[in-house]
Protein backbone atom coordinates (compact mmCIF):
# COMPACT_ATOMS: atom_id res chain seq x y z
CA UNK A 1 0.00 0.00 0.00
CA UNK A 2 2.75 2.26 0.96
CA UNK A 3 4.37 1.33 -2.45
CA UNK A 4 1.11 2.47 -4.44
CA UNK A 5 1.02 5.59 -2.17
CA UNK A 6 4.75 6.69 -2.97
CA UNK A 7 4.55 5.64 -6.79
CA UNK A 8 0.93 8.29 -7.27
CA UNK A 9 3.04 10.94 -4.74
CA UNK A 10 5.82 10.60 -7.18
CA UNK A 11 3.19 11.23 -10.42
CA UNK A 12 1.81 14.39 -8.22
CA UNK A 13 5.20 15.45 -7.60
CA UNK A 14 5.93 15.54 -11.29
CA UNK A 15 2.83 17.41 -12.38
CA UNK A 16 3.53 19.85 -9.49
CA UNK A 17 6.82 20.54 -10.94
CA UNK A 18 5.53 20.78 -14.27
CA UNK A 19 2.73 23.70 -13.18
CA UNK A 20 4.97 25.61 -11.70
CA UNK A 21 7.58 25.95 -14.82
CA UNK A 22 4.63 26.35 -16.64
CA UNK A 23 2.15 29.15 -14.57
CA UNK A 24 5.75 30.91 -13.01
CA UNK A 25 6.88 34.09 -14.83
CA UNK A 26 10.86 33.08 -15.15
CA UNK A 27 13.18 35.04 -13.81
CA UNK A 28 16.03 32.75 -15.43
CA UNK A 29 16.06 30.86 -19.05
CA UNK A 30 14.28 27.55 -19.75
CA UNK A 31 17.13 25.36 -19.18
CA UNK A 32 17.99 26.80 -15.75
CA UNK A 33 14.42 27.28 -14.60
CA UNK A 34 13.71 23.35 -15.69
CA UNK A 35 16.96 21.90 -14.21
CA UNK A 36 15.81 23.50 -10.40
CA UNK A 37 12.17 21.94 -11.09
CA UNK A 38 13.75 18.59 -11.59
CA UNK A 39 16.30 19.38 -8.66
CA UNK A 40 12.66 19.88 -7.04
CA UNK A 41 11.18 16.80 -8.06
CA UNK A 42 13.97 14.79 -6.33
CA UNK A 43 14.26 16.39 -3.42
CA UNK A 44 10.26 16.11 -2.67
CA UNK A 45 10.32 12.14 -3.84
CA UNK A 46 13.15 11.63 -1.41
CA UNK A 47 10.96 13.35 1.29
CA UNK A 48 7.77 10.96 0.12
CA UNK A 49 10.64 8.01 0.65
CA UNK A 50 10.99 8.80 4.31
CA UNK A 51 7.59 9.89 5.15
CA UNK A 52 5.67 6.57 3.45
CA UNK A 53 8.92 3.89 2.91
CA UNK A 54 11.15 4.91 5.60
CA UNK A 55 9.25 5.45 8.58
CA UNK A 56 5.87 4.54 7.45
CA UNK A 57 4.59 4.56 11.09
CA UNK A 58 6.28 7.87 12.63
CA UNK A 59 3.04 10.84 12.11
CA UNK A 60 6.12 13.03 13.12
CA UNK A 61 8.43 11.94 10.54
CA UNK A 62 4.82 12.50 8.24
CA UNK A 63 4.32 15.79 9.16
CA UNK A 64 7.52 16.97 9.10
CA UNK A 65 8.56 15.86 5.94
CA UNK A 66 5.18 17.13 4.52
CA UNK A 67 6.02 20.39 5.80
CA UNK A 68 9.60 20.59 4.58
CA UNK A 69 8.07 19.99 0.96
CA UNK A 70 5.57 23.20 1.31
CA UNK A 71 8.67 25.33 2.29
CA UNK A 72 10.61 23.51 -0.36
CA UNK A 73 8.31 23.56 -3.03
CA UNK A 74 7.21 27.78 -2.11
CA UNK A 75 10.65 28.70 -1.94
CA UNK A 76 12.03 27.24 -5.33
CA UNK A 77 8.68 28.29 -6.83
CA UNK A 78 9.26 31.99 -5.66
CA UNK A 79 13.21 31.93 -6.09
CA UNK A 80 12.35 30.64 -9.81
CA UNK A 81 9.86 33.47 -10.66
CA UNK A 82 10.65 37.40 -11.66
CA UNK A 83 8.19 38.56 -9.53
CA UNK A 84 8.31 38.35 -5.57
CA UNK A 85 4.97 39.66 -4.67
CA UNK A 86 1.44 38.41 -3.10
CA UNK A 87 0.32 37.07 -6.94
CA UNK A 88 3.10 35.31 -7.60
CA UNK A 89 2.69 33.25 -3.85
CA UNK A 90 -0.93 32.93 -5.30
CA UNK A 91 0.27 31.14 -8.31
CA UNK A 92 2.31 28.85 -6.28
CA UNK A 93 -0.12 27.48 -3.63
CA UNK A 94 -2.64 26.91 -6.02
CA UNK A 95 -0.03 24.74 -7.94
CA UNK A 96 -0.12 22.34 -4.57
CA UNK A 97 -3.72 22.16 -4.72
CA UNK A 98 -4.81 21.68 -8.09
CA UNK A 99 -2.34 18.76 -8.25
CA UNK A 100 -3.94 17.04 -5.13
CA UNK A 101 -7.03 16.86 -7.94
CA UNK A 102 -5.00 13.90 -8.97
CA UNK A 103 -3.77 12.39 -5.88
CA UNK A 104 -7.65 11.79 -4.84
CA UNK A 105 -8.62 10.15 -8.07
CA UNK A 106 -5.65 7.40 -7.43
CA UNK A 107 -7.24 6.75 -4.01
CA UNK A 108 -10.81 6.53 -4.81
CA UNK A 109 -10.06 4.64 -8.12
CA UNK A 110 -8.29 1.86 -5.87
CA UNK A 111 -11.12 1.90 -3.31
CA UNK A 112 -13.48 1.49 -5.93
CA UNK A 113 -11.45 -1.24 -8.44
CA UNK A 114 -9.07 -2.46 -5.77
CA UNK A 115 -6.54 -2.40 -8.93
CA UNK A 116 -3.06 -0.56 -8.36
CA UNK A 117 -2.11 -0.19 -12.47
CA UNK A 118 -5.96 1.11 -13.16
CA UNK A 119 -5.42 3.44 -9.68
CA UNK A 120 -2.15 4.53 -11.41
CA UNK A 121 -3.63 4.99 -14.92
CA UNK A 122 -6.23 7.28 -13.73
CA UNK A 123 -4.33 9.10 -11.63
CA UNK A 124 -2.24 10.10 -14.44
CA UNK A 125 -4.99 10.70 -16.79
CA UNK A 126 -6.58 12.50 -14.32
CA UNK A 127 -3.23 14.58 -13.77
CA UNK A 128 -3.34 15.34 -17.25
CA UNK A 129 -6.88 16.72 -17.95
CA UNK A 130 -6.38 19.40 -14.97
CA UNK A 131 -3.19 20.25 -16.38
CA UNK A 132 -4.77 20.83 -20.29
CA UNK A 133 -7.79 22.64 -18.63
CA UNK A 134 -5.53 25.40 -16.81
CA UNK A 135 -3.47 25.66 -19.70
CA UNK A 136 -6.56 26.15 -22.33
CA UNK A 137 -8.73 28.07 -19.38
CA UNK A 138 -5.97 30.20 -17.11
CA UNK A 139 -2.49 29.37 -17.55
CA UNK A 140 -2.38 33.03 -19.96
CA UNK A 141 -4.65 34.51 -17.01
CA UNK A 142 -2.08 33.42 -14.53
CA UNK A 143 0.74 35.49 -16.25
CA UNK A 144 -0.42 37.99 -16.87
CA UNK A 145 -1.92 38.31 -13.18
CA UNK A 146 1.91 38.03 -12.34
CA UNK A 147 3.11 40.31 -14.89
CA UNK A 148 0.43 43.28 -13.52
CA UNK A 149 1.62 42.89 -10.22
CA UNK A 150 2.06 46.25 -8.87
CA UNK A 151 3.42 45.44 -5.51
CA UNK A 152 -0.26 45.79 -4.44
CA UNK A 153 -0.99 44.00 -1.14
CA UNK A 154 -3.03 41.03 -2.72
CA UNK A 155 -1.64 38.39 0.00
CA UNK A 156 -5.28 37.79 1.51
CA UNK A 157 -5.59 36.08 -1.83
CA UNK A 158 -3.46 33.20 -1.00
CA UNK A 159 -6.00 32.24 2.13
CA UNK A 160 -7.93 30.75 -0.81
CA UNK A 161 -5.01 27.76 -1.51
CA UNK A 162 -4.18 27.60 1.77
CA UNK A 163 -7.14 27.02 3.06
CA UNK A 164 -7.93 24.37 -0.07
CA UNK A 165 -5.11 22.36 0.45
CA UNK A 166 -5.59 22.40 4.80
CA UNK A 167 -9.14 20.88 3.86
CA UNK A 168 -7.68 18.28 1.20
CA UNK A 169 -5.14 17.17 3.39
CA UNK A 170 -7.32 16.84 6.73
CA UNK A 171 -9.85 15.41 4.69
CA UNK A 172 -8.42 12.97 2.85
CA UNK A 173 -4.83 11.88 4.05
CA UNK A 174 -3.89 13.10 7.63
CA UNK A 175 -4.73 11.98 10.14
CA UNK A 176 -6.92 9.39 8.91
CA UNK A 177 -7.08 8.49 5.12
CA UNK A 178 -10.07 7.89 2.51
CA UNK A 179 -9.09 4.15 3.26
CA UNK A 180 -9.79 4.66 6.77
CA UNK A 181 -12.80 7.22 5.84
CA UNK A 182 -14.36 6.00 2.29
CA UNK A 183 -17.71 7.78 3.13
CA UNK A 184 -15.37 11.23 2.93
CA UNK A 185 -14.80 10.87 -0.69
CA UNK A 186 -18.06 12.44 -2.09
CA UNK A 187 -17.44 15.37 0.29
CA UNK A 188 -14.01 15.74 -1.17
CA UNK A 189 -14.78 15.39 -4.83
CA UNK A 190 -16.92 18.47 -4.21
CA UNK A 191 -14.26 20.56 -2.60
CA UNK A 192 -12.02 19.50 -6.20
CA UNK A 193 -15.35 21.03 -7.83
CA UNK A 194 -15.56 23.83 -5.76
CA UNK A 195 -11.48 24.62 -5.84
CA UNK A 196 -11.86 24.82 -9.75
CA UNK A 197 -14.71 26.96 -9.87
CA UNK A 198 -13.40 29.45 -7.37
CA UNK A 199 -10.39 29.58 -8.81
CA UNK A 200 -11.53 30.24 -11.73
CA UNK A 201 -13.97 33.09 -10.96
CA UNK A 202 -11.17 34.41 -8.87
CA UNK A 203 -8.75 34.75 -11.60
CA UNK A 204 -11.09 35.40 -14.09
CA UNK A 205 -12.45 38.54 -11.93
CA UNK A 206 -8.83 39.80 -11.75
CA UNK A 207 -8.43 40.07 -14.82
CA UNK A 208 -11.45 41.76 -15.56
CA UNK A 209 -10.44 44.31 -13.35
CA UNK A 210 -6.79 44.64 -15.10
CA UNK A 211 -8.88 45.15 -18.37
CA UNK A 212 -11.08 48.07 -16.67
CA UNK A 213 -8.08 49.65 -15.33
CA UNK A 214 -6.47 49.17 -18.87
CA UNK A 215 -9.62 51.16 -20.06
CA UNK A 216 -9.75 53.58 -17.73
CA UNK A 217 -6.00 54.58 -18.28
CA UNK A 218 -6.49 55.07 -22.06
CA UNK A 219 -9.56 57.09 -21.31
CA UNK A 220 -7.56 59.70 -19.40
CA UNK A 221 -5.11 59.41 -22.05
CA UNK A 222 -7.70 60.01 -24.60
CA UNK A 223 -8.93 62.84 -22.32
CA UNK A 224 -5.70 64.45 -21.98
CA UNK A 225 -4.93 64.47 -25.72
CA UNK A 226 -7.66 66.02 -26.61
CA UNK A 227 -7.57 68.84 -23.50
CA UNK A 228 -3.46 69.03 -25.41
CA UNK A 229 -4.86 69.72 -28.91
CA UNK A 230 -7.62 71.67 -27.97
CA UNK A 231 -4.73 73.91 -25.92
CA UNK A 232 -3.23 74.04 -29.15
CA UNK A 233 -5.93 74.81 -31.26
CA UNK A 234 -6.62 77.77 -28.85
CA UNK A 235 -2.93 79.32 -29.18
CA UNK A 236 -2.97 79.15 -32.68
CA UNK A 237 -6.35 81.11 -33.36
CA UNK A 238 -5.22 83.59 -31.05
CA UNK A 239 -1.32 83.90 -32.47
CA UNK A 240 -3.17 84.28 -36.24
CA UNK A 241 -5.83 86.87 -34.89
CA UNK A 242 -2.68 88.72 -32.82
CA UNK A 243 -0.81 88.53 -36.37
CA UNK A 244 -2.84 89.65 -38.64
CA UNK A 245 -3.63 92.71 -36.08
CA UNK A 246 0.25 93.12 -36.62
CA UNK A 247 -0.25 92.74 -40.47
CA UNK A 248 -2.74 95.43 -40.13
CA UNK A 249 -0.77 97.79 -38.60
CA UNK A 250 2.38 97.22 -40.39
CA UNK A 251 2.64 99.87 -42.49
CA UNK A 252 2.06 101.96 -39.57
CA UNK A 253 5.13 100.95 -38.18
CA UNK A 254 6.75 101.62 -41.30
CA UNK A 255 5.52 105.24 -41.86
CA UNK A 256 7.02 105.32 -38.15
CA UNK A 257 10.14 104.45 -39.09
CA UNK A 258 10.83 106.08 -41.94
CA UNK A 259 9.78 109.24 -40.22
CA UNK A 260 12.47 108.36 -37.47
CA UNK A 261 15.08 107.57 -40.48
CA UNK A 262 14.30 110.73 -41.66
CA UNK A 263 14.55 112.80 -38.00
CA UNK A 264 17.99 110.33 -37.72
CA UNK A 265 16.56 108.86 -34.21
CA UNK A 266 18.18 105.71 -34.09
CA UNK A 267 17.75 104.55 -31.14
CA UNK A 268 14.02 104.79 -31.44
CA UNK A 269 14.01 102.49 -34.43
CA UNK A 270 15.78 99.72 -32.45
CA UNK A 271 12.82 100.40 -29.90
CA UNK A 272 10.47 99.89 -32.40
CA UNK A 273 11.84 97.22 -34.13
CA UNK A 274 12.14 95.50 -30.69
CA UNK A 275 8.78 96.00 -29.96
CA UNK A 276 7.42 94.49 -33.22
CA UNK A 277 10.39 91.15 -32.76
CA UNK A 278 8.47 91.27 -29.33
CA UNK A 279 5.11 90.62 -30.71
CA UNK A 280 6.05 88.24 -33.18
CA UNK A 281 8.08 86.01 -30.80
CA UNK A 282 4.63 86.54 -28.48
CA UNK A 283 2.42 84.85 -30.77
CA UNK A 284 4.75 81.98 -32.05
CA UNK A 285 3.01 78.68 -30.71
CA UNK A 286 5.63 76.75 -28.65
CA UNK A 287 6.61 72.97 -29.49
CA UNK A 288 7.86 71.10 -27.10
CA UNK A 289 9.00 67.76 -29.28
CA UNK A 290 8.38 66.69 -32.66
CA UNK A 291 6.42 63.71 -31.33
CA UNK A 292 2.30 64.84 -32.14
CA UNK A 293 0.87 62.99 -29.12
CA UNK A 294 3.98 63.57 -26.39
CA UNK A 295 3.88 66.97 -27.68
CA UNK A 296 -0.15 66.99 -27.33
CA UNK A 297 0.27 65.79 -23.62
CA UNK A 298 3.01 68.36 -22.50
CA UNK A 299 1.11 71.49 -24.30
CA UNK A 300 -1.94 70.08 -21.94
CA UNK A 301 0.60 69.47 -18.57
CA UNK A 302 2.04 72.70 -19.14
CA UNK A 303 -0.65 74.52 -19.03
CA UNK A 304 -1.79 73.56 -16.55
CA UNK A 305 1.46 74.00 -14.24
CA UNK A 306 1.09 77.84 -15.65
CA UNK A 307 -2.59 78.28 -14.54
CA UNK A 308 -0.89 77.19 -10.93
CA UNK A 309 2.17 79.32 -11.71
CA UNK A 310 4.83 76.84 -11.22
CA UNK A 311 7.91 76.93 -12.99
CA UNK A 312 8.64 74.33 -15.53
CA UNK A 313 12.51 73.49 -16.59
CA UNK A 314 11.21 71.43 -19.76
CA UNK A 315 13.64 69.50 -21.80
CA UNK A 316 11.89 66.74 -24.42
CA UNK A 317 13.70 65.43 -26.77
CA UNK A 318 10.82 63.02 -28.53
CA UNK A 319 10.89 62.34 -32.17
CA UNK A 320 7.97 61.51 -34.45
CA UNK A 321 8.82 57.89 -34.80
CA UNK A 322 9.95 56.60 -31.37
CA UNK A 323 10.74 52.82 -30.11
CA UNK A 324 7.78 52.61 -28.17
CA UNK A 325 4.04 52.90 -28.65
CA UNK A 326 3.41 56.73 -28.66
CA UNK A 327 0.11 56.80 -26.73
CA UNK A 328 2.07 54.41 -24.04
CA UNK A 329 5.00 57.06 -23.56
CA UNK A 330 2.56 60.09 -23.65
CA UNK A 331 0.58 58.22 -20.21
CA UNK A 332 4.12 58.17 -18.42
CA UNK A 333 4.90 61.65 -19.20
CA UNK A 334 1.41 62.66 -17.83
CA UNK A 335 1.54 60.57 -14.64
CA UNK A 336 4.87 61.91 -13.99
CA UNK A 337 3.89 65.70 -14.47
CA UNK A 338 1.49 65.33 -12.48
CA UNK A 339 3.00 63.51 -9.84
CA UNK A 340 4.97 66.18 -9.61
CA UNK A 341 2.49 69.38 -10.20
CA UNK A 342 0.49 67.70 -6.80
CA UNK A 343 3.24 67.62 -5.16
CA UNK A 344 4.73 71.37 -5.62
CA UNK A 345 1.25 73.25 -5.99
CA UNK A 346 0.31 73.65 -2.26
CA UNK A 347 3.89 75.43 -1.59
CA UNK A 348 4.95 79.22 -2.03
CA UNK A 349 4.65 80.91 -5.09
CA UNK A 350 9.22 80.72 -5.33
CA UNK A 351 9.04 77.12 -4.25
CA UNK A 352 6.55 75.66 -6.85
CA UNK A 353 9.58 74.30 -9.29
CA UNK A 354 9.35 71.23 -11.33
CA UNK A 355 12.71 70.28 -13.55
CA UNK A 356 11.65 67.31 -16.25
CA UNK A 357 14.05 65.75 -18.65
CA UNK A 358 12.77 63.32 -21.16
CA UNK A 359 14.86 61.49 -24.20
CA UNK A 360 13.99 59.29 -26.55
CA UNK A 361 16.40 57.65 -28.71
CA UNK A 362 16.06 54.91 -31.30
CA UNK A 363 18.33 52.60 -28.55
CA UNK A 364 16.96 54.24 -25.09
CA UNK A 365 14.84 55.87 -23.16
CA UNK A 366 15.64 58.15 -20.66
CA UNK A 367 12.99 60.47 -18.19
CA UNK A 368 13.49 62.03 -15.26
CA UNK A 369 11.92 64.82 -12.89
CA UNK A 370 12.65 66.89 -9.98
CA UNK A 371 10.46 68.60 -7.71
CA UNK A 372 10.57 70.02 -3.92
CA UNK A 373 8.84 68.06 -1.50
CA UNK A 374 8.58 67.59 2.13
CA UNK A 375 7.97 64.89 4.35
CA UNK A 376 8.28 61.28 4.66
CA UNK A 377 7.47 59.32 1.73
CA UNK A 378 5.97 56.10 1.76
CA UNK A 379 7.88 53.50 -0.09
CA UNK A 380 7.21 50.10 -0.83
CA UNK A 381 8.94 47.34 -0.07
CA UNK A 382 9.02 45.52 -3.16
CA UNK A 383 9.37 48.07 -5.84
CA UNK A 384 11.38 50.77 -3.59
CA UNK A 385 8.53 52.92 -5.07
CA UNK A 386 6.26 55.59 -3.86
CA UNK A 387 2.96 54.46 -2.10
CA UNK A 388 -0.27 55.94 -1.69
CA UNK A 389 -0.91 57.48 1.61
CA UNK A 390 -4.59 57.19 1.51
CA UNK A 391 -4.74 53.23 0.19
CA UNK A 392 -1.18 52.43 1.63
CA UNK A 393 -0.93 50.76 -2.37
CA UNK A 394 0.19 52.21 -5.39
CA UNK A 395 -1.97 54.99 -7.24
CA UNK A 396 -3.24 53.66 -10.02
CA UNK A 397 -0.49 56.67 -12.15
CA UNK A 398 2.15 54.72 -10.07
CA UNK A 399 0.91 51.40 -11.31
CA UNK A 400 0.57 52.58 -15.49
CA UNK A 401 4.10 53.51 -15.53
CA UNK A 402 5.54 50.53 -13.59
CA UNK A 403 3.43 48.50 -16.30
CA UNK A 404 4.93 50.58 -19.34
CA UNK A 405 8.43 50.26 -17.42
CA UNK A 406 8.04 46.65 -17.59
CA UNK A 407 6.87 46.12 -20.83
CA UNK A 408 10.06 47.63 -22.16
CA UNK A 409 12.55 45.73 -19.71
CA UNK A 410 13.04 49.18 -18.26
CA UNK A 411 14.32 49.98 -14.49
CA UNK A 412 12.61 52.97 -12.31
CA UNK A 413 13.58 54.06 -9.40
CA UNK A 414 13.69 57.57 -7.22
CA UNK A 415 14.76 58.80 -4.20
CA UNK A 416 14.81 62.15 -1.70
CA UNK A 417 17.87 64.62 -1.56
CA UNK A 418 17.65 67.88 0.48
CA UNK A 419 14.30 68.18 0.07
CA UNK A 420 14.15 67.77 -3.35
CA UNK A 421 12.79 64.65 -5.25
CA UNK A 422 14.18 62.73 -7.64
CA UNK A 423 12.52 59.78 -10.44
CA UNK A 424 14.18 58.06 -13.09
CA UNK A 425 13.23 56.04 -15.79
CA UNK A 426 15.84 54.39 -17.90
CA UNK A 427 15.09 51.66 -20.89
CA UNK A 428 17.67 50.42 -23.78
CA UNK A 429 16.42 48.89 -26.35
Amino acid sequence: MNCFTAISFMISNLFLVTFIYLFIVHRYSRRITGGICFFLFLSLCVLDCFKLLLFPDSRLCYVVATILQIILTQSVAFFTSSGKNGQTLFVCLSASSYVIAGTISAIVIHICTGSVILALLGSTAMHLAVLAFLLVNIRETCLNFQKKAYGKSDWELCLIPIFFYCSFSFTGFFPYTLYDNPHNIPGILFIVITMFVSYIVVLRYLETETKKSAVYWQNMLQESYIQGLENRHYLVQRAEQNLKILHHDIRHYSNMINSLLAQKKYEEIKEVNAYISHIANENTVEEYCSNLISNSILSNMMAKAMSLQIQVDLEARVPKEIPVNDYELALVIANLFENAIQCVKTFEKGQRYIEMKIHCQEDQLFIQTKNKYEGEILLDPVTKLPRSKKSGNHGLGMQSILDFSKKIDGTIGCYLDDGIFHMMMYAKF
